[in-house]
Order: C-alpha cells, then sequence, then structure tokens
C-alpha cells in the first residue's frame, strides 16, 4: 500500500509539472525583456517585472487584441445560443423516445464526437462558399455550432433521464405542450448541464486556432484571439517578449473562466449519474 501511495504521489507530481512548468512560463516571461528571456527563461529578473510588454501587446497595431477579443467573445456567444436552442429540444425528444429509432439518432451524433474537425474541413468549405457564407463570421458560427452538438446533444441527454417523467405527465395534464413542457418545466432543472455545456463549448471555441484560419482566411481581415496572436507572432518570431505577452493575452480569459466555473463543470457531468 506504501509503494503504491508513493508511486500515485510521484504521477501526480509528474502530471502537476507538466501543466504548471508552461503556464509559469508563459506568466513569468510575459514580464521579462528580451534578455532575461532568452538567458535565464526560469528566473525572475533581477530588476523586477514590466508591464511594458503586455502594454505593447494590446496596443500594437498588428494585434488588435480589442477587436479579436470582441469578435472571439461574439462567436462564443452565437455558439452558444445556437447550440442550446439546437440540441435543448432534441435532447429531450432521444431521453423521453422509447423507439429504437430515438437510440439510433443519439448514436449517429454522438459518433462525431470521433471524427476531427480537420477532417470534414474540405466538405464545410465548399458548402459554405456555395451559400455565400465563406470567409465570414455566421460561416463560421454555423460550423462551430455543428460541432458542439455531439457532446452537448449527449450531456443533455444524460441529465433529461435522470428528471422523473412524472414531470411530463403533469405539464400535459395542465394543457402544456412537448416544447412548452421542456422550456418551462424540463429546461431550468438542465441548469448543470447547461453551465457544463456551456463551459466546454466556450473553451472548445475560444481556443480554436485550424477552423478560424481556414474559413475566416487572412484575406477576410477578422480575426479571433487565437488567429490574431499568429499573425503578430509570425511577423516577430524572434522577439520573445511579443510572443509570450501575446499568447498570455489569449489564454488568460478562458484560463480564468475554466477556473471560476470548473466546479460546474464537474458537478454536471455528474448529476445525471447520480440523480434518478
Amino acid at each position: 500500500m506504501i509503494v503504491i501511495r508513493l508511486l500515485r504521489g510521484v504521477v501526480l507530481i509528474v502530471l502537476a509539472a507538466v501543466m504548471v512548468v508552461p503556464l509559469y512560463l508563459l506568466v513569468t516571461n510575459a514580464f521579462k525583456s528580451q534578455d532575461d528571456i532568452v538567458g535565464s527563461p526560469f528566473d525572475v529578473p533581477s530588476d523586477g517585472f514590466t508591464i511594458d510588454n503586455i502594454v505593447a501587446a494590446a496596443t500594437s497595431a498588428d494585434f488588435n487584441v480589442i477587436g479579436a477579443y470582441g469578435t472571439t467573445a461574439l462567436l462564443v456567444a452565437s455558439v452558444n445560443v445556437l447550440s442550446i436552442l439546437v440540441t435543448g429540444p432534441a435532447a429531450y425528444a432521444i431521453a423521453r423516445g422509447v423507439r429504437r429509432g430515438h437510440r439510433l439518432v443519439l448514436l449517429v451524433l454522438l459518433a462525431g464526437l470521433f471524427i476531427p474537425s480537420q477532417a470534414i474541413v474540405i466538405p464545410v468549405i465548399y458548402v459554405l462558399r456555395t451559400i455565400g457564407l465563406m470567409g465570414t463570421v455566421p460561416g463560421l458560427v454555423l460550423f462551430q455550432t455543428a460541432l458542439t452538438i455531439p457532446t452537448t446533444v449527449f450531456l443533455f441527454t444524460a441529465f433529461v433521464k435522470s428528471i422523473p417523467r412524472e414531470l411530463d405527465e403533469a405539464a400535459r395534464i395542465d394543457g402544456a405542450s412537448r416544447m412548452g413542457t421542456f422550456w418551462r418545466i424540463i429546461f431550468p432543472l438542465m441548469r448543470p448541464a447547461v453551465a457544463t455545456a456551456v463551459v466546454l463549448n466556450s473553451v472548445g471555441v475560444w481556443s480554436d486556432f485550424v477552423n478560424p484560419r481556414i474559413i475566416l482566411g487572412p484575406g477576410s481581415g477578422i480575426y479571433t484571439v487565437t488567429t490574431g496572436v499568429f499573425a503578430a507572432i509570425s511577423k516577430y518570431s524572434t522577439d520573445f517578449t511579443v510572443v509570450y505577452s501575446n499568447m498570455l493575452l489569449a489564454v488568460a480569459p478562458v484560463i480564468v473562466f475554466y477556473v471560476l466555473l470548473q466546479r460546474r463543470i464537474i458537478g454536471g457531468l455528474t448529476s445525471g449519474a447520480v440523480k434518478g
């Protein structure tokens, strides 16, 4: 038992180091000079930290951080709203369905979890070009929403199954329609699952680089946080003050968002398993 505990402790320490060391380098080097970053990336600078790098990155003409934040925030909000509007009723119908067809639909949707988005981006480009949405934010919103559907349906279906059917029957007796029952009775009870889906979808959309890079393209002049950082860093790849400060500006909001809401993620993932 002692050996096992020691082994677990060593594994946890290694995993923690793998996660913490890159974050430590990112945060500390974002506030150092070029010489300090190159000469002693792990050390605290003798002259102290400086915020000049962050100020320069936030006001740089090569990377409009405020505009990129706005575009990415709009993208995150739009994807979450559309995803909930689409997957909420679908998950309710699947969870309450008793036919084999409902299970088949769920399996088909869950199959999307095993398909990388990069594998379908070429067909998506042709579709978006056909409907005139290639290189636009609405086109990217539709694609990103489609990518969130498998995970969100899985979470919502598992949670709805844990809600007693007697609530549906009582609402029906009171004259509520199926859609009315879902939005007025079931959906308010799904807050843990909704919070989990929103956090997971937001983190995924915010940190996505490949899909915005391909669908929006450099020619559109529209940048998300990740593509904007890439545009700025690619121009000054050897200037580590630009690299680290821009990367910190890109990941700081999503890290804070994830840390503040991590309990809701765990609660949403486990609540459907312990209820009912």
